[in-house]
């Protein structure tokens, strides 16, 4: 959950209220935007505040919460307006960033007075923005200079690793890019965003000075903010042209609230490129992309969205009048474009990046009324609940298992090819399965289709336990199946393993004659073969409609050494999901 550290009386200025001391009162009020006071330090009187929605940027300062409160505590209703002028500042973007880091939005910041605490907010900001909303600055990142020290107009290019050299920001020595990234704290968290491309992105003034290397570090030189600093310029790079956009709404915002005044920057994109620009005319409309050379950013214009009274009512179960929806809105901090047919068109303001869908505004009217406001109603269902009736033959299959001597496991659905394939034996007979386009982990890289490798490999974790050791598990395998909307299947599969120096295929398959047994089902072995099982030892497990269900038999000694077991170990594994259907229907 993000949180933010902000100063007491800073808060009660903006907001205009005294809370006299009192944290519940503060707290009462941060409820309204789902947060809550999470420490109280009186010795420098900052206010440590947590964030239970993790998806409005907007709020992650003293300035963006106090333009959230300021409805709730009768300060202002509707969208804070920002203006903007315009300045020549311009921007020219190298056609060679197109695969690197293609995109840029920059504004200046002018008159604005900074303190300590000023600074030490915008800084906060600035890493919040970057690591979640930015995604640790692959999205975007944010960098701010000292305008006064920079000449019009800016080149946004790229270099060679060792091409050209400057002092990051916080050191004293020139370095050139590929130094930074490995010497430079910052160059080496970050290292990852540029280091697959042979060239790197680098800002220039005209006067060739380095601003710098996005979204690694900023040059000492232009890129330190002080006390002193009254004219800003704010950058902001990265891959996805909106969340750069946004990015750079969020942190100017913040510096107008804080005195300053803001202007517009023009951005040149290469002639007959690739490059397109992110538009979005309404939340409830795809964004569209169009060719573009030139952007004026940043971009202050409202969003529209229709809202339809009807559903507002349905959803929250109350019967608000339109007037009334109206004013909760304002409360929420949006405006009103017009009323007409039972629907009322919201104007939502640019920093508001979190509103996608009519659902998202009807949240904030519930907030505005006030959720202990609203009645609760007993859910009228048209029938009782009651267990499932394959979930009752699944208990009872769980239940005969551990009566005949087997403890149950739980291993993961997720698992990978070595586990699945190569281990059991069957690498050149690989079945059908499902794996994941992006894994995050080197061993979670498909979903499984059978329940033996996981018992095989809990067996190889836990040789020291006392023998005989019999384990069984009962779960999910799941397998392709295109006529399924996710293109997937699920299926019950039940396994038992036993393994101690005299198991054998009689042992196991008594216990799977008395498994079947006990479920009425008459069955019969048909000799097999299969690279998991001692051949000679391994037969198909087939039920009295000539139906296949399973495989049983003694594991392949190969199998055991991949798995490092050292005792005989027998087993079987049958597709439950047939004997359930078979029952219940």
């Amino acid at each position: 959950m993000p949180t933010i550290d902000v100063e007491y009386k800073e808060l009660q200025q903006l907001l205009k209220v005294d809370f006299e001391g009192d944290m519940e009162k503060l707290d009462d009020l941060l409820a309204y935007v789902k947060a809550e006071v999470k420490g109280y330090n009186k010795q420098d009187e900052t206010v440590n505040i947590e964030f239970k929605d993790t998806n409005r940027p907007d709020l992650w300062s003293v300035e963006g919460l106090a333009r959230a409160l300021q409805g709730f505590v009768g300060q202002r209703m509707g969208i804070k307006q920002y203006s903007l002028g315009a300045s020549d500042v311009e921007v020219f973007v190298s056609r060679e960033l197109y695969d690197i880091r293609p995109y840029i939005a920059c504004a200046v910041i002018k008159e604005v007075h900074l303190s300590d605490t000023t600074i030490r907010s915008l800084m906060h900001l600035q890493e919040k923005l970057d690591q979640t909303y930015g995604r640790n600055r692959r999205k975007a990142s944010i960098g701010i200079y000292n305008l006064d020290l920079i000449k019009p107009p800016i080149e946004y290019t790229t270099v060679k690793p060792k091409e050209v050299m400057f002092v990051p920001l916080g050191f004293t020595e020139k370095m050139t890019p590929e130094t930074v990234l490995e010497k430079h704290p910052k160059g080496c968290e970050y290292a990852h965003i540029v280091k697959p491309h042979p060239l790197y992105p680098m800002l220039f003034d005209a006067n060739g000075q380095i601003l710098s290397f996005p979204p690694i570090i900023n040059s000492n030189d232009l890129g330190k903010v002080t006390k002193e600093s009254q004219n800003l310029l704010v950058e902001v790079t990265g891959t996805s042209h909106k969340t750069v956009l946004n990015t750079l709404n969020l942190v100017t915002t913040m510096l107008i609230d804080q005195g300053g005044k803001a202007y517009t920057t023009t951005i040149h994109y290469p002639d007959n490129s690739n490059y397109t620009t992110t538009t979005t005319t309404s939340p409830t409309q795809k964004q569209t992309t169009t060719n573009t050379n030139s952007n004026i950013t940043p971009n202050f214009n409202n969003q529209h969205m229709q809202l339809n009274i009807e559903y507002i009512n349905k959803l929250l179960g109350l019967n608000l009048t339109t007037e009334r929806i109206v004013e909760l809105l304002q409360i929420a901090g949006f405006n009103i474009q017009k009323i007409a047919e039972n629907k009322i068109e919201v104007l939502i303001p640019c920093y508001r990046t979190d509103i996608m869908h009519q659902v998202d505004l009807i949240e904030d009217i519930a907030i505005a009324y006030g959720y202990n406001n609203i009645t609760p109603n007993w859910q009228e269902l048209p029938t009782i609940g009651k267990t499932k009736p394959d979930q009752h033959l699944i208990n009872h299959t769980r239940d005969l298992m551990i009566g005949l001597g087997y403890q149950e496991t739980l291993n993961t659905t997720l698992t990978n090819q070595e586990t699945l394939f190569n281990k059991m034996n069957t690498q050149n007979q690989q079945t059908p399965h499902i794996e994941i386009n992006n894994p995050k982990v080197a061993t979670m890289t498909c979903l499984r289709n059978t329940l033996l490798p996981g018992l095989l490999e809990f067996l190889s974790n836990n040789q020291s336990v006392e023998f005989p050791q019999k384990i069984y598990e009962q779960g999910k395998t799941i397998h392709p199946n295109q006529t399924q909307e996710t293109k997937t299947q699920e299926e019950e599969h039940l396994a038992a393993i036993t393994t101690h120096p005299t198991a054998n295929f009689s042992e196991i398959k008594a216990t799977l004659d008395n498994f079947l047994a006990n479920l009425g089902i008459q069955w019969q072995i048909k000799q097999t073969t299969h690279p998991t099982f001692i051949e000679g030892r391994t037969g198909k497990i087939i039920i009295d409609d000539n139906q296949e269900i399973g495989i049983i038999g003694e594991i392949n000694p190969q199998v055991l050494e991949n798995w490092k077991l050292e005792n005989p170990t027998a087993a079987f594994e049958i597709n439950l999901q047939k004997i359930i259907n078979k029952k219940i229907t």
